[in-house]
């Protein structure tokens, strides 16, 4: 994609180099004076923001470099909010295509802008070095100064080298010197110096990196992805046949999916609900998959075979029994959370199904409108980003907690048999639901084991500030803690007396996990 030059890579190389020194020290306040390492990137994130905008004043009148600044910004906070992977990487994808916006004519798609992502993140490597041996050029092309740092340092080889000399033989001759210079002794050498060293030259190369963009010059275009595409036993004949196959093997599953999962027909012998919902639910969003590469290699818009209505019909009703299919995996996985229990997996696992099926019937309409590859590929990436965005902002773990809370067996006599062990490796995010639980003062033993596993998260949570677990979200979580129980002061609970179910070590009896089901399927797990 060609530069537009009356944009270039604006802004003074002064201001350039005066930012990057305060987001360095930025950096160091943040990551080593603090001594955090998660929550706290977020304010060297904003900073980051801030000073690409300052130092660029292309971005600030480019509205598409606004925008992917301003989700920039929106990931930042995320990380403070509550750090994660996925907001580390989608912050610097949008810090990405800020910096680089400017440069480009247009948007193009998804693919390209992959590729520029890449490459700048790999000139940013070297980009200091590049910057150097552009100085040195420019230094070449000035006329001589009468006292550059070259030159001067050639007048100080002399005297320094001769003055130590001379100072030598003095301290052989004259004690007094001799007892001067041994008092002299160097600093203790700081073993932490080489580490942080490290961290403020990752943290200017990053900021450099921002400031200083380097794009790739060419692009490699988008597949086109339209048109016949000469594939041996690919003709119109044999994707109508295909076709009409598929449809009746897809009507056969989901008529058997409907029977069996409303409770119309019964099971075979030795084949239980929950096993029968456990099985199937991968395989068949990996079939709407296969299904959708079908559609794109043998019914490319404006070829013969999208052209056929008979061809266009069949793939309308073949991706409609899709979109069925997709259902019934969500309707397995939710008959699943049912026996067991709801799960961070498992809630990852709906929403994958959404995309997917989302994803089936953009893959329908470009067939029928059209459209090009790249819209394609964007709408996708859309789709897929504002799902992503809002997870950065939605804790599955508390969402699980909470249903699980709410829903167990102990609770409501309908649902699955609590496990207090899988709230225990919740963490904080179980912290609330946990609490709500034990202000229900359930009797019993199975209420001391609740009691037992609140008082572990609790002293989890609020342990994680002081071991550089900070975030904002942790801290909002304390504070509705503190207002909802009425403690004041949360103290430390030393839980290693008791397991994670919260029964003690030396009253252990074994206690299975209950299911609505008469068996427990193979290869099953209630944490699937």
């Amino acid at each position: 994609m060609r530069l537009l030059s009356k944009h270039r890579w604006d802004g003074a190389f002064a201001l350039k180099l005066a930012l990057t020194a305060l987001l360095v020290l930025l950096g160091n306040t943040v990551f080593w004076e603090l001594e955090q390492v998660t929550g706290v990137q977020g304010i060297f994130m904003l900073g980051l923001c801030a000073a690409l905008a300052a130092a660029r004043p292309a971005v600030r009148k480019d509205k598409r470099a606004l925008v992917a600044l301003g989700f920039a910004a929106l990931y930042g906070f995320a990380q403070l909010w509550d750090p994660s992977p996925l907001a580390f990487a989608l912050f610097w994808v949008a810090i990405g295509l800020a910096t680089l916006l400017p440069g480009t004519a247009r948007f193009d798609d998804g693919w390209r802008w992959f590729q520029r992502l890449f490459v700048h993140l790999f000139k940013s490597l070297f980009g200091p070095l590049i910057d150097l041996v552009k100085l040195d050029r420019v230094r070449r092309r000035r006329p001589a100064r009468p006292l550059g740092l070259r030159r001067g340092m050639a007048v100080l080889v002399l005297p320094l080298l001769g003055s130590a000399l001379f100072l030598w033989l003095f301290a052989a001759a004259n004690p007094v010197i001799a007892s001067w210079l041994a008092s002299i002794s160097p600093p203790d050498f700081d073993w932490t110096f080489l580490p942080r060293l490290i961290l403020l030259g990752a943290l200017a190369l990053l900021a450099w990196g921002v400031l200083r963009p380097r794009p790739p010059r060419r692009t490699f275009g988008t597949f086109d992805g339209s048109g016949d595409l000469r594939i041996p036993g690919f003709s119109l004949a044999s994707v109508t046949l295909a076709l009409v196959m598929f449809n009746a093997l897809f009507a056969l599953q989901n008529v058997m999916d409907l029977a069996y999962l409303s409770g119309l027909a019964e099971l075979p012998k030795g084949i239980v609900l929950s096993e029968y919902a456990h099985r199937g639910a991968d395989p068949l969003v990996a079939t709407a998959l296969l299904a959708a590469l079908f559609v794109l290699v043998a019914l490319r818009p404006g070829s013969s075979t999208a052209q056929s209505p008979l061809a266009r019909g069949l793939v309308t009703l073949w991706i409609a029994q899709n979109l069925v299919l997709v259902a019934s995996a969500a309707w397995r996985t939710w008959g699943y959370v049912q026996a067991y229990d709801l799960t961070r997996l498992r809630i990852a696992a709906l929403l994958w199904m959404a995309l997917v099926a989302l994803g089936l019937v953009l893959v329908l309409y470009r067939m029928l409108k059209e459209k090009s590859a790249s819209w394609l590929i964007n709408a996708n990436l859309i789709s897929s980003g504002a799902l992503l965005t809002a997870v950065c902002f939605v804790d599955l773990g508390a969402v699980a907690a909470s249903w699980n809370v709410r829903h167990a067996r102990e609770i409501d006599g309908t649902g699955a048999r609590m496990d207090l062990c899988y709230l225990s490796q919740l963490g904080d995010s179980a912290l609330l639901p946990l609490l709500e639980l034990d202000q229900r003062k359930l009797p019993g033993e199975f209420g001391q084991r609740v009691s037992r596993v609140r008082l572990s998260a609790q002293s989890r949570a609020a342990g994680m500030a002081p071991n550089g677990m900070w975030s904002l979200r942790n801290h909002w979580r304390l504070a509705e803690y503190r207002r909802l129980s009425g403690v004041g002061t949360i103290g430390l609970y030393d839980g290693g007396e008791s397991d994670c179910h919260g029964r003690p070590y030396h009253n252990y009896s074994y206690e299975p996990a209950s299911t609505t089901e008469v068996e427990v399927p193979r290869n099953a797990s209630r944490n699937d």
